[in-house]
């Protein structure tokens, strides 16, 4: 199972919300290249960048840091997500040297795109579904819709996405855990491989996503937890490699 660095960009830093609530922030570093940085140098083998001001706008906002980081390391995959509403903008991500743009809002407002978007960009195509009680959230979280995950899941699966990133809202940025029940719960009904987020705090979180890891969870994404010293990055991600299936699209 792969452990994925999340660094969260608002106003040009590096940040962790707590629930994703804009005004309940921590600034982790105001220099995003050197953050990425760090994560490269300790062995990850791929970033989750979020562009929070973008999820907001419903376009990119920090892109010029998104693009000085896959500049920097060209050699560490990177996943996107935040404001990613069109194709104009998964092509610049793509070109930038991002390897995988996370859809999100757009998905839920309009599932087609998500389908043209990975007909236009095969291999390159994640969604992000971030969930409250296991209603989907939209717009930064703020907006809980009716719908539930594992529909849109379901909806998702035979348009060739390349993973699901699932967030439980609640859990982010609160070091309470994983929710490992509802994440397994999501991977086993379907297919496509299942990225997990929000909550992961410490060695024994990791344990416990690697002992369903044969759901169909290839990655686990952490921040706060990493940011704070709760968990070590290094060996948390030995802990993982010691039972891991093929995450989506390494390398």
């Amino acid at each position: 199972m792969l452990l994925i660095p999340a660094i969260d960009l608002k106003d040009g830093k590096c940040v962790r919300l707590r629930q994703g609530r804009m005004d309940d922030e921590t600034v982790f570093g105001d220099d995003p290249v050197a953050v990425a940085g760090r994560w490269h140098d300790a062995g990850a083998r791929r970033l989750h960048l979020v562009d929070l001001n973008g999820a907001f706008a419903g376009e990119p906002v920090n892109g010029e840091a998104i693009r000085a980081i896959a500049a920097a390391y060209p050699d560490l995959p990177i996943q996107v997500g935040g404001g990613i509403r069109d194709e104009q903008t998964i092509s610049a991500y793509l070109h930038a040297g991002v390897r995988w743009c996370i859809i999100g809002t757009q998905a839920v407002k309009e599932p087609d795109f998500v389908a043209r978007a990975c007909r236009a960009f095969p291999d390159n195509v994640m969604v992000g579904l971030d969930a409250k009680d296991g209603q989907v959230a939209i717009n930064g979280w703020a907006v809980v819709t009716d719908h539930r995950v594992e529909d849109l899941a379901r909806r998702f699966e035979g348009d060739g996405v390349q993973a699901l990133v699932y967030t439980d809202i609640g859990r982010d940025g609160m070091l309470t855990g994983p929710n490992v029940e509802a994440t397994a719960r999501l991977a086993e009904t379907i297919s496509v491989p299942v990225i997990a987020s929000g909550g992961i705090t410490s060695i024994d979180d990791i344990k416990a996503l690697v002992a369903v890891a044969n759901s169909g969870i290839t990655g686990a994404i952490t921040g706060r937890a990493i940011y704070e010293g709760t968990l070590d990055f290094a060996k948390g991600q030995r802990v993982a490699d010691a039972d891991e299936p093929t995450a989506a699209g390494e390398g």
